[in-house]
């Protein structure tokens, strides 16, 4: 099993969800967040005043899901993702050692 941990744009998030309910993806976790990478936030003006915006709003998604469905969800959340303009996001996964249903006890697979 393998975790995957999005980080994208907000606006982009019903797109990205469309693309993974397309692919039998169900369960997603998406948590708000904020952030910067390489483009470092920006300078805004307010009331005549500029001041820099350090952390961009970003959303995250996280998803458990079998080690054959990896690269399907991958895939379905760059094509959904992507504007082609630097702030798109990160994908990054892992490895999930083992999952538990806390209602049922269910364990492994059957748990997600």
């Amino acid at each position: 099993m393998k975790k995957i941990e999005a980080i994208i744009k907000p606006f982009k998030l019903d797109e990205v969800k469309d693309a993974l309910h397309e692919i039998g993806l169900q369960g997603i976790t998406v948590t708000e967040a904020k952030g910067f990478g390489r483009q470092r936030g920006h300078t805004e003006l307010y009331r005549g005043a500029e001041y820099v915006v350090d952390f961009l709003p970003k959303v995250k998604i996280e998803i458990v899901l079998e080690d054959r469905l990896v690269e399907r969800a991958i895939e379905a959340i760059i094509q959904a993702a992507r504007t082609g303009r630097i702030g798109d996001g990160k994908i990054f996964v892992s490895n999930v050692e083992d999952v538990i249903r806390i209602r049922t006890g269910e364990r492994g697979p059957d748990a997600i």
